[in-house]
């Protein structure tokens, strides 16, 4: 799934960030899952939402890399003020250097927004699924690995991202 070939650049995350972006497509999404649902049941339509999400997550990732500059850490590192703002996420990083960084979350506001709305089973659907497939898009050769997450009630995520040296 992409944007038509005219169409306007998407900006909104840089305007208002992840947070709130993540807010609004949820109050939106959630009643769409379940009227969709109880026509075509809900578990199959979850998957589309996942499948769609995870493809447009890919997209995002690429497009993120052209507005940072680069495809390395530290660009990366960079556009972590888009998910982090207004507290967001509470980050402990653990190493940062050329091609590692490493860090855990160990406060994460979209967990408790989306069981605030009182839909913490479309948190992971909506949010962690997309790690994995903005990272390969941002830079096919980066690697993420993850564990856990806060939505699935651990103590903390822990994100453990590998760059390829910048030549």
């Amino acid at each position: 799934m992409s944007s038509p070939a005219n169409a306007k650049p998407d900006t909104l995350t840089q305007q208002i960030g992840v947070l709130t972006r993540r807010e609004v497509e949820a109050r939106i999404m959630a009643p769409i899952i379940d009227a969709l649902g109880e026509k075509f049941g809900r578990e199959e339509v979850i998957e589309v939402v996942r499948e769609t999400i995870v493809n447009l997550s890919r997209q995002q990732g690429g497009e993120l890399a052209d507005a940072m500059g680069g495809k390395g850490c530290g660009a990366f590192e960079s556009s972590l003020q888009y998910w982090t703002k207004d507290e967001a996420l509470k980050l402990d990083v653990l190493e940062q250097n050329e091609t590692t960084l490493n860090f855990n979350v160990v406060r994460c506001r979209y967990s408790e927004m989306y069981r605030d709305l009182g839909i913490p089973e479309l948190g992971a659907v909506f949010s962690c699924n997309r790690d994995y497939a903005l990272i390969e898009g941002f830079n096919p050769d980066a690697r993420l690995t993850r564990t856990q997450t806060l939505m699935e009630g651990k103590s903390h995520c822990d994100f453990r991202y590998e760059f390829p040296a910048e030549k």
